[in-house]
């Protein structure tokens, strides 16, 4: 058992690489994980499912007791990344279904690899939950609400079919979650250092199955892509980190709003992309990448941020 749970813990922790070695293996034998996108919305719904199992009750204190760091993290969630993505989809031209997929990303609420990155980066690891969930619960309107209004100029987006379809595969997995872990009490306590391997499987099949089916497209605009997704994550860090210090946030609490504004749920926007703008197959490029990306730059600032705490 604790075999397993050091193992559970190592995938978790080291995600991005594990995305890496798949997508590569997706790149070289397509034909085995092409099938993957027909499950988008399930594989997302089981890592939506997985994060609820790991919400206690008390998770939510921090939302009464950190109401200040918890409304910046939110604020700077939903108002820096979309707006991020909406500018640079302008000021570079971007193709529509690029543009579409970078601003999808954007609108996304923060992803739950950011708790981790946390932990890592010595920051406070309970704040990160606490926006993670409230950014989640909002999620069902704000995320289409903001997709309607940035992604409108580019393509028709159907309002009421985004609130569904994020209704469907966040929101109702989740709260599913937090009831059974609350049912279960303290059996679930036993298995909670197993319970992310859901979430891990799960981000890592929707990737792998979204880089499967556009090898070709990757190598024709990968590049581009990349470099939108790089300049939008380092984006959202540095800004989240730039809030914090205007509000005067204490240093480890700014590093987990820094984290969370810069990590989104990219596998939310992949879904979106898949189920709402068919139409628009590269739309789901951007979030593929960015649920590489965002791993790899969350693991570096993480380094710098507990050299740094460590110094003061």
């Amino acid at each position: 058992m604790k075999t397993l749970e050091k193992l559970v813990t190592a995938l978790t922790r080291y995600i991005g690489v594990v995305i890496i070695l798949f997508s590569a293996a997706a790149m070289a034998v397509p034909s085995v994980f092409a099938w993957a996108t027909q499950y988008t919305s399930w594989f997302l719904g089981a890592a939506m499912f997985g994060m609820g199992l790991t919400i206690k009750a008390g998770d939510f204190k921090v939302v009464f007791t950190r109401p200040k760091e918890i409304i910046i993290g939110c604020v700077a969630q939903y108002s820096i990344m979309p707006l991020a993505a909406w500018v640079l989809s302008v000021l570079l031209g971007l193709p529509t279904d690029l543009a579409v997929g970078v601003i999808l990303v954007g609108c996304c609420p923060g992803g739950t690899a950011s708790n981790v990155i946390t932990y890592i980066a010595g920051g406070d690891v309970s704040l990160s939950v606490g926006m993670t969930i409230v950014s989640t619960l909002l999620a069902p309107i704000m995320t289409p609400v903001l997709t309607y209004l940035l992604a409108g100029a580019w393509v028709d987006v159907s309002l009421m079919a985004m609130v569904i379809s994020v209704t469907k595969v966040i929101l109702v997995p989740v709260i599913l979650g937090i009831v059974i872990h609350g049912l279960l009490g303290s059996a679930m306590e036993k298995i909670s250092s197993l319970v992310p391997l859901i979430s891990v499987v799960a981000i890592v099949m929707i990737i792998a199955g979204i880089v499967a089916n556009n090898v070709e497209k990757i190598f024709t605009c990968g590049l581009l892509v990349l470099g939108v997704v790089v300049l939008h994550n380092l984006l959202g860090m540095g800004l989240g980190l730039l809030a914090s210090k205007l509000f005067q946030v204490e240093y480890d609490k700014a590093t987990a709003i820094a984290i969370e504004v810069g990590m989104q749920n990219s596998g939310l926007a992949v879904s979106l992309a898949a189920a709402n703008f068919a139409a628009n197959p590269l739309a789901t490029l951007p979030g593929a990448i960015f649920s590489v990306w965002h791993n790899i730059s969350g693991s570096v600032f993480a380094s710098v941020r507990r050299a740094q705490a460590g110094k003061k």
